[in-house]
């Protein structure tokens, strides 16, 4: 699997793993910092038709963050386990790199946790309830994880 920035005709694709609008997919791949993860074949798969060298379908997931206040704060993560393990080391390679903690408050259906766990991340209590559904708060500090 590869990761890679996020470019407006990826709209279609993330706009499908969370049910927003396509311009509203594209404000936030504007507005934050956006990473895809894709296949290793998906390229060899051919073309896509926006001309882009990866088809929709070969979006495995995505993870957009911005930092504010000297914490980068994960703003929506969605895909399969694999590709969220993987796209949770995009906001901690950077808050590694500026010295900063990551925050993200996710899902408490345990999918999106799991995969912040596997890379350190530590739930430190419960989050807003979102579309009624309960969430929880998760922090990373690289000073504590060494």
């Amino acid at each position: 699997m590869r990761v890679r920035d996020a470019v407006e005709a990826d709209a279609a694709a993330l706009g499908s793993m969370t049910g927003r609008p396509r311009g509203v997919v594209r404000d936030m791949i504007h507005d934050r910092s956006v990473r895809v993860a894709v296949a290793d074949d998906a390229a060899a798969t051919g073309e896509a038709d926006d001309g882009s060298d990866t088809p929709a379908d070969a979006v495995a997931g995505f993870v957009a963050f911005d930092a504010r206040d000297g914490v980068v704060h994960v703003t929506n993560v969605e895909g399969d386990v694999d590709a969220m393990w993987r796209l949770f080391e995009e906001p901690v390679g950077f808050a590694t790199r500026e010295a900063m903690s990551v925050e993200a408050v996710l899902p408490a259906d345990g999918t999106a946790g799991d995969a912040a766990e596997s890379v350190g991340f530590e739930a430190v209590g419960s989050g807003p309830r979102i579309d009624g559904a309960p969430t929880t708060r998760y922090r990373f500090d690289p000073e504590e994880s060494g």
